[in-house]
C-alpha cells in the first residue's frame, strides 16, 4: 500500500461507494484518506461507513484517515403558490419575513438574520448564482431588490451573498449534533463549512479539545479578507473552489487557489484543493483534458491532497475517477519540471530549532541522495514540519499514535506507520532502518536520516538528526 506519489487523494464516499468492495476498490486505486459529507449522511449512516473504514484499515495494515465535512448555514429562499416563478431581467423582486407563499414578485426569507444584515448595494445569488439581484432598499423584515439576471427561482433554492456578512455562527444546531457523532465515531479531521472569520474556527476547536484536526474550507469573500487570521488558527485549510466560484468572479478564483496553497505550505499546514476537479467522470468514464490540466496544477503547486466529490459520491465511475487521478498525479511528480516548481515555492524557516533542523535533514537528505527522511513523532509535528519543506526523498512517519498516523494521510508525501516510541538513540535508529526496508523506502545498505525529539515521547521537542545505514544498528 506505499504510494508511489507524494500528493494525497481524498475521496468522497456515497451512494456509488456505500458498498465495502467498492471502498476496497477505491483504498487499491489510489485513496489516501475518505471524506463523508454530513450534508446528505446521517449518524447512522456515519458509524457504518467509518466501520467499514476501520475494517478495511486493519486488513490494509495500513492508516486510513477520514474527514467528516460538517454541513454548515445554508440559506434558502421560501416556498412558492406554484412551485416557482419566472424572474424577469430589470424586474422589481422582493424578499421579506412573510410566512405566505411566494409568487413572483415577492417570496420568504426564512432568515431573520440576513434581511436585518442586507444593505443597499448587496448582490443577493439564487440557486448557485444562475440567478442574480441586487438590493435597493433594506429594512429589519424586507429588502427590496432588481433582478440583473433573471430566470427561474422555485422553492427551498440556496441563497448566495457575496457582499454580506452574516452575524451567524458557522455551526447550527445539526452540526453541532453531526460534531459531537463524529467526535464519537472517532473520525481525524473535521472541515468547516463556510468560514467567514477565525471565530468560526476557534468555536469548533473548543469542542473537539484536540480530538481531531478542523479544517477551514475557504468558500467565502468573507474569509478570503481575514484569510491571515483563519489560516493561523486552523489545522487544514481547503480551496471550495464551487462555493467560492460562486460568491466571487471565477477568473479570481486560479488566484486565490495558488496563495492559499503557497501561504498554507509556509505555514506548514495541509491543504486540499477540491470540486469539479474530474466533474465529467461523473458520467464518463474518461475525464476532460480540462480536467485532467486541473488536477495536474494542484499537484505541480504542492497541494497536500486533491479532492474527489460527486465523482466518487454518485458518479457512475468512481474507482476510474480515483484511478485516473492517481495516473495524473504519478506522471506529474516524475516530469522534470516538476521538482524545480517544488523548490521554487520553498519559503524561508522560521527562527525555530525544530524548522532548522528540518531545513537541514532536507538539504542533507538531497546533497547525500538518501533514500528516506524518516520521522519519529508523537504529535504529527515533526513530520509537518518536514513535509513543509518537500523533500525529494519520501518521508517515512513513525508514531506510536494511530490518531496521529490517521491525520498524517492528508499531509504531503508522508507514509505513516504506528510502531512503539524508541527507548533509546540506538533503537530509534535500528528500528527507523527495520521500516524503512519493509516499508519498501530502502534496501539494506542504503543511507537513511532520521529526525527525531529527544527526550522520546515529549511533542514538539523535533531537536536531532541522525544518518544510519539500513540493515545496521550503527
Amino acid at each position: 500500500m506505499r504510494r508511489l506519489r507524494r500528493v494525497k487523494i481524498l475521496a468522497t464516499l456515497g451512494p456509488a461507494s456505500q458498498d465495502r468492495a467498492v471502498v476496497k476498490r477505491l483504498l487499491d486505486a489510489g485513496v489516501d484518506i475518505f471524506r463523508i459529507n454530513m450534508s446528505h449522511t446521517s449518524h447512522e449512516m456515519l458509524h457504518e461507513r467509518v466501520q467499514t473504514i476501520r475494517g478495511l484499515e486493519k486488513e490494509f495494515g495500513r492508516a486510513i484517515g477520514i474527514l467528516a465535512d460538517l454541513q454548515g448555514p445554508k440559506l434558502r429562499v421560501g416556498a412558492f403558490e406554484d412551485g416557482g416563478a419566472e424572474l424577469t431581467s430589470g424586474a422589481k423582486f422582493v424578499f421579506d419575513s412573510s410566512v405566505e407563499p411566494g409568487d413572483v414578485h415577492r417570496v420568504q426569507l426564512p432568515h431573520p438574520e440576513i434581511l436585518e444584515a442586507l444593505r443597499p448595494g448587496h448582490t443577493v445569488l439564487i440557486d448557485d448564482g444562475k440567478l442574480r439581484l441586487h438590493v435597493t432598499e433594506a429594512t429589519r423584515d424586507r429588502a427590496v431588490a432588481i433582478v440583473d439576471v433573471g430566470g427561474r427561482i422555485s422553492n427551498r433554492k440556496g441563497v448566495s451573498l457575496p457582499d454580506t456578512e452574516i452575524p451567524v455562527s458557522a455551526m447550527t444546531p445539526k452540526d453541532r449534533s453531526d460534531l459531537d457523532a463524529a467526535l464519537h465515531e472517532g473520525v481525524d479531521w473535521i472541515a468547516v463549512s463556510f468560514v467567514q472569520r477565525a471565530d468560526d474556527i476557534a468555536e469548533v476547536k473548543k469542542i473537539v479539545r484536540g480530538r481531531a484536526g478542523v479544517l477551514a474550507k475557504i468558500e467565502k469573500p468573507q474569509a478570503i479578507a481575514r484569510l491571515d487570521e483563519i489560516m493561523e488558527i486552523s489545522d487544514a485549510l481547503m480551496v471550495a473552489r464551487g462555493d467560492l466560484g460562486v460568491e466571487m468572479p471565477v477568473e479570481k478564483v486560479p488566484g486565490l487557489q495558488k496563495r492559499i496553497t503557497r501561504t498554507a505550505r509556509r505555514l506548514g499546514k495541509p491543504v486540499v484543493v477540491a470540486t469539479q476537479m474530474l466533474e465529467s467522470m461523473i458520467t464518463s468514464p474518461v475525464p476532460t483534458r480540462a480536467e485532467v490540466s486541473d488536477v495536474a496544477t494542484a499537484v505541480f503547486e504542492g497541494a497536500d491532497a486533491v479532492m474527489l466529490s460527486a465523482e466518487s459520491a454518485a458518479g457512475q465511475y468512481p474507482v476510474e475517477a480515483v484511478t485516473m487521478m492517481n495516473r495524473i498525479a504519478e506522471e506529474v511528480e516524475t516530469d522534470p519540471i516538476y521538482r524545480s516548481v517544488i523548490n521554487a515555492q520553498r519559503a524561508a524557516p522560521e527562527a525555530t530549532g525544530a524548522d532548522a533542523i528540518a531545513v537541514a535533514a532536507r538539504d542533507v537528505a538531497e546533497t547525500l541522495d538518501l533514500k528516506a527522511v524518516i520521522a519519529w513523532t508523537a504529535s504529527g509535528a515533526t513530520a509537518l514540519r518536514i513535509a513543509r519543506e518537500r523533500p525529494q526523498p519520501p518521508v517515512l512517519a513513525l508514531t506510536p499514535n494511530r490518531n496521529t498516523a490517521r491525520k498524517l494521510t492528508l499531509v504531503w508525501g508522508v507514509h505513516p506507520v504506528v510502531t512503539n516510541d524508541a527507548s533509546d538513540l540506538d533503537d530509534m535508529a535500528r528500528r527507523a532502518c527495520k521500516f524503512s526496508n519493509r516499508e519498501g523506502f530502502s534496501h539494506e545498505g542504503d543511507r537513511v536520516i532520521i529526525v527525531a525529539g529527544v527526550p522520546f515521547g515529549t511533542p514538539g521537542a523535533t531537536n536531532m538528526v541522525r544518518i544510519a545505514f539500513t540493515g545496521s544498528e550503527k
